[in-house]
């Protein structure tokens, strides 16, 4: 009996760029850095009751940046809420944001001053606080029209206590 061994085939360059692709995805998506969590509890208080989601926290220049860019899905319970560490008027956009969203601005005692609702998706036009914030809460659009959600409501985070 005598074995034969198969010489392996030179692969072809479509399969050869087809794996390298497949390698390297995760590290060309911009916001791969940033794609599920950590998450962490966050409550709003308003007139209709209590509503409950788990965020993501940007707390640093990097995270802040990048944002919700490039992604496709948000979860109806999941949010992003920004920490722009001091109080102070804040300019947002949706540059690179293909999800249609909700804004809630949050002064550094929890109360939302302003909601921008239905934002435009790519678009660079900005979406102004209105005055000092501490923070920004991004939900999936019409998830404030849904909830009955309104300026003067109170959000409760680690954030805001004791501000």
């Amino acid at each position: 009996m005598s074995l034969r061994f198969a010489r392996p085939r030179a692969a072809s360059p479509r399969r050869l760029l087809a794996a390298l692709v497949l390698l390297l995805l995760p590290a060309l998506s911009p916001s791969a850095a940033f794609a599920d969590g950590p998450f962490e509890p966050l409550t709003i208080v308003s007139r209709s009751g209590r509503h409950t989601f788990q965020v993501e926290v940007m707390r640093d220049d990097a995270g802040r940046a990048q944002g919700l860019m490039f992604r496709r899905a948000m979860a109806p319970d999941r949010g992003m809420l920004f920490d722009f560490e001091r109080n102070a008027p804040v300019a947002m956009w949706m540059k690179n944001t293909y999800l249609p969203l909700d804004m809630l601005f949050i002064r550094p005692n929890g109360t939302v001053a302003r909601i921008a609702t239905d934002t435009e998706p790519l678009s660079t036009r900005t979406i102004e606080s209105g005055e000092p914030v501490l923070g920004v809460l991004e939900l999936n659009a019409g998830t404030a029209a849904r909830l009955g959600l309104h300026a003067g409501d109170k959000v409760e985070h680690p954030l805001f206590r004791g501000r």
